[in-house]
């Protein structure tokens, strides 16, 4: 999904002007944006540009400032941009604002030869101006008691103390000429506090705290707050009636909209209310200290609750919430349901192979796409999915290095860090090191999967990353069977994206593979290029203007060699259909169709392309081909209200038609019959058609799987995987075999809904990229950290990993006594060289389980068991392989579970002679070794001598070798080996062998 490449690069925080102390950062705030960022140290505020990464602005407070104020401790940006807030020792609030010049502009470069202007690009997101930032303190606020946290709004913002314990609402100070016309209707803010009571703040499991963290989301409906117990709260504020804001929108603009004013405080109108979603168990003996002993609390305090929270992060695009604990481990939840149950949390399991010591979270931030989520350590940091994998961490450093020369603090720990535009990369402020007071920001690259940004059936049939400036596509489907399995070929392809597009256009938002992985689509900020694998050319806009005029929303898809865009153009929306054998040109536009809303993901099924909008809705459309162009033709739409709460959640769309249909069906009819399957957040949801009595069709909802990250279905193809779905949950890969006989649900209750078990669950140890259904294989990656003594930096690489999925397939046929089917799937990869390999995995899978459920004692299972082995080993009697398998199996299993093995198969010996009677010398000499271990061989070595006899016969001198070797090994007196050479007459035979003149 996300993997960390090539290496970090070290920022210096320290700028090189006079009379600027140097200074350890000690905060690292980005802006709403993500494009500027800005660092804190004691007393300097510096303001950052994200892409390049270069100081726009610096100010520095007074020592006056400082005596009188306290030093910098934490910072924040406000909502809009125009504000930095600095939290100072002393409590008090330093306001700073911002101010963006168009006219000014910095770090401006002489104009260059047009000769030489080829060897200077801008690089990925360099080609825009520098507009100079300016920096000015706008005022100093005073807070009562001690402050802990700050939380910035749109009109305000709000902050917490300890003593007393309150949380406050601020507005921000607008100047006579600085009032926005726009709101001016807004009824003004007061300054409101309120007291942590038992009355007012009833829901607090411990009424004797304060709230040391205040994390808010703009698209939640309310906020999170975490105490000084360790627990944690989503919480809201609500008017009178006591009703929550609308899904969202925040609660302060909910107050705004209802006349959140002063009148309204001072009646009580507005409350708090929330709904404990981390809590924990005191341990007892704590319990009754503090009730024994409530003066000696030093006592108390000796123990550290490692369950208590530390840092939040809210992933609205999943609806779940990471919490980071002071023992450093990591729990998921999802959002409270209306009625305020939580639904219970999901502990991440942390590796941690050298049992280092993690310390507490320090920092946690989602990507925006919602895939990800960064982690911050005291000693370390890390990266998991939304599922709970982790894809990389690095808590120390294990190897031998040079402590004065390496360079990469971060991988001692982390104070705090953000994704930048794009998720491409993250900025990491390390732990401050005493001997260095500058080298602590970096900026850690990454490549991520295709999927995160479209997640269409193209972009899963391949594996397929996107890196900062190219495009990384495994080959290894193009390739021989033995270059996909084999971890050691190069099977990536780089394909450079041109400087001139990622100059003015990056971050790339949509990346789009074609269904044989010939073609590229690429669109950044602005505009889009296509790119052919054949040609080896990129098609660019050759007029700017066009390429600047209009932005890629909702994906882009390949249908054969026409290009399917959603596009947003001057606040209308269109689709529009490009021919990769065109120029990129207005003109060259082979179709455009107008929508009425944005839209949220495309998909192409066969020639129907099923566009879903941001108004609920969702479009079908036929691609027609006509003479000399191409059209879409619309077949019907269905709106998915009161099915769908929040369109804007759906990351996958596509939908199975029942075979009748597909046969003789019109193909407008489509939409009626179609069983529409969707990821919407993490849940994977099939929508069932069902029509009611007056025809009108409805949806029936049914979740399949929650905490889904990867989503593939197979509509044609490989035997029994038609119709077949592949989810990936981080745990492992779930299949469901014809996802169109998956039984309908008993209610039509979405909220009753339960997961339903899927046909086959496939381990995995890396994160899987695609599926190569002709070859058996999944695909993935592996993430891999290098450090070397002699170099001062860690190096990042990812390498391609590979699984037989075969055997996990046929195992499923065979538990169910499906004998005819599994022959039937087998038989389509029987050619494959690894296809004997993945029979043997099969076999052993088999005989490992019968020999555990033998040693569990349970019956039942014993007894399934024993049906199982019979069955599998009558499978393979259909396939010639069979007994190299069978001693293949054998030869990897230990001992004591040969004779359950050959019980079932039959006695070796009646195998041996089979071997010789097909001429199978190889397979034979492997049963040898089986009947000696058996201790089956006579004392004269009968079978030893008939296989030594039947190689010299057909000149097998290798296959000699090694049966004279096992003579030798099994009688250490060497009679074994002259009886058989007594009988075989070799000698004679090589004597002859070498007169004829053959070597």
């Amino acid at each position: 999904m996300y993997f960390p490449t090539t290496a970090a690069r070290q920022l210096a925080t320290t700028p090189t002007l006079p009379n600027i102390p140097s200074e350890p950062v000690v905060a690292l705030a980005s802006s709403p944006r993500k494009v500027l960022f800005c660092t804190l140290t004691r007393s300097v505020v510096a303001v950052w540009s994200g892409r390049p990464s270069a100081l726009l602005s610096i100010l520095t407070r007074t020592p006056t400032s400082i005596l009188n104020h306290g030093d910098n401790v934490d910072v924040w940006w406000s909502l809009d941009g125009n504000r930095i807030i600095i939290k100072t020792s002393e409590s008090y609030l330093v306001l700073v604002s911002v101010e963006f010049s168009q006219d000014e502009m910095v770090y401006t470069s002489s104009p260059l030869p047009s000769n030489t202007q080829r060897n200077f690009l801008a690089g990925p997101g360099e080609g825009m101006p520098f507009y100079a930032v300016s920096l000015h303190f706008e005022g100093v606020v005073r807070v009562e008691g001690i402050l802990l946290s700050v939380s910035p709004r749109k009109h305000h913002m709000v902050f917490s103390t300890q003593d007393p314990p309150t949380i406050q609402r601020m507005p921000w100070p607008v100047g006579g000429d600085e009032e926005d016309p726009s709101e001016v209707a807004r009824p003004p803010l007061s300054y409101d506090t309120w007291l942590l009571n038992d009355l007012d703040f009833s829901w607090l499991v411990e009424s004797d705290v304060h709230i040391t963290h205040i994390a808010h989301s703009r698209t939640m409906d309310g906020e999170i707050w975490i105490t000084s117990d360790g627990r944690a709260y989503l919480v809201g504020l609500h008017g009178n009636s006591d009703r929550p804001s609308p899904i969202g929108k925040s609660s302060d603009d909910q107050n705004i909209e209802d006349g959140g004013t002063d009148k309204d405080n001072l009646s009580g109108q507005l409350r708090w209310h929330g709904t404990c979603i981390h809590d924990f168990q005191t341990p007892k003996w704590v319990q009754k200290q503090r009730r024994v002993e409530p003066d000696k609390i030093d006592t108390v305090r000796n123990y550290e609750e490692p369950k208590r929270a530390t840092s939040i992060a809210i992933n609205s695009k999943f609806s779940l919430i990471a919490i980071g604990t002071h023992g450093g481990g990591i729990q998921f939840t999802n959002f409270p349901s209306e009625e305020g149950i939580v639904p219970k949390s999901q502990k991440i399991d942390v590796p941690n192979p050298f049992n280092r010591q993690t310390g507490e979270i320090t920092a946690l931030e989602w990507s925006s796409d919602g895939y990800v989520l960064a982690v911050g350590w005291r000693h370390g940091w890390g990266i998991f999915s939304v599922g709970g994998k982790c894809i990389v961490s690095g808590i120390g450093v294990h190897e031998t290095i040079d402590e004065d020369r390496f360079q990469d603090i971060f991988m001692y720990g982390v104070k705090d860090l953000f994704w930048g535009p794009g998720n491409f990369e993250l900025f990491v402020l390390a732990a401050s090191v005493p001997q260095r007071r500058d080298g602590q920001l970096f900026v850690i690259p990454f490549a991520k999967s295709a999927t995160t940004g479209q997640h269409c059936p193209d972009n899963t049939r391949y594996a397929f990353l996107q890196m900062d400036d190219r495009a990384l596509v495994y080959r290894g489907a193009d390739q021989p069977d033995l270059s996909v399995i084999n971890p050691e070929s190069d099977v990536w392809q780089h394909i450079k994206i041109p400087q001139r597009y990622l100059a003015l256009n990056w971050p790339i938002r949509y990346s789009s593979l074609s269904n044989d992985g010939r073609l590229i689509a690429i669109a950044g900020r602005r505009g889009l290029i296509h790119y052919s694998s054949t040609s080896g050319r990129w098609k660019m806009f050759a007029n700017e203007e066009q390429e600047q005029n209009f932005t890629v929303k909702g994906g882009m898809l390949w249908f054969h060699h026409v290009l399917v865009a959603a596009v947003e153009v001057a606040k209308s929306y269109q689709i529009r259909l490009y021919s990769r054998d065109m120029e990129l040109t207005s003109q060259n536009i082979l179709h455009r169709e107008v929508l009425s809303a944005s839209v949220v993901i495309l998909s192409i099924v066969d020639n129907s392309l099923l566009v879903y909008t941001a108004d609920n809705t969702l479009l079908h459309y036929l691609i027609v081909p006509t003479s000399d162009s191409i059209k879409l033709h619309l077949c019907g739409s269905i709106t998915f209200n009161g099915i769908i709460s929040a369109p804007g959640a759906v990351r996958m769309l596509s939908w199975m038609i029942p075979s009748v249909q597909k046969q003789i069906g019109d193909p407008v009819d489509d939409l009626a019959v179609a069983t529409v399957l969707m990821v919407v957040g993490g849940q994977l949801i099939l929508l069932r058609p069902r029509k009611s009595a007056s025809e009108e069709v409805k949806y029936d909802i049914q979740v399949l799987a929650d905490r889904i990250e990867f989503c593939w279905i197979h509509l044609r193809g490989v035997g029994a995987l038609e119709n077949s779905l592949w989810a990936y949950d981080a745990q492992g890969m779930r299949v469901w075999l014809n996802a169109l006989s998956i039984e309908s649900p008993q209610s039509h209750d979405a909220t009753s809904a339960k997961d339903v078990k899927e046909s086959v669950r496939i381990p995995l140890d890396f994160y899987p990229l695609s599926v190569l259904m002709d070859k058996g294989i999944i695909i993935g990656v592996e993430h891999e950290t290098a450090i070397r003594s002699n170099l001062p930096f860690v190096m990042f690489r990812h390498a391609a990993s590979s699984h037989l999925f075969l055997q996990h397939i046929l195992l499923y046929h065979l538990e169910n006594h499906q004998i005819k089917e599994a022959v039937a799937f087998a038989s389509h990869y029987k050619d494959l060289v690894f296809f004997a390999h993945a029979l043997e995995i099969l076999l052993h899978t088999v005989v490992e389980s019968d020999l555990a459920a033998t040693s569990n004692g349970d019956p039942q299972t014993s007894e399934l068991s024993n049906e199982i082995l019979p069955t599998v080993i009558e499978f393979l009697d259909h396939f010639d392989a069979s007994l190299d398998v069978v001693v293949g199996c054998a030869r990897k299993t230990e001992l004591t579970r040969w004779r359950h093995l050959f019980n079932v198969v039959g006695n070796p010996k009646g195998l041996f002679e089979t071997c010789l009677s097909f001429n199978r010398l190889k397979t034979a000499g492997s049963y040898l070794l089986v009947l000696h271990n058996l201790e089956q061989l006579d004392e004269n070595s009968t079978e030893a001598i008939q296989l030594l006899t039947r190689a010299v016969e057909r000149k097998d001198w290798q296959l000699c070798r090694e049966l004279l070797r096992f003579l030798h090994s099994i009688d250490d007196t060497g009679q074994a080996l002259r009886n058989a050479l007594s009988h075989v007459d070799l000698v004679d035979t090589l004597d002859t062998h070498t007169t004829t003149g053959v070597p």
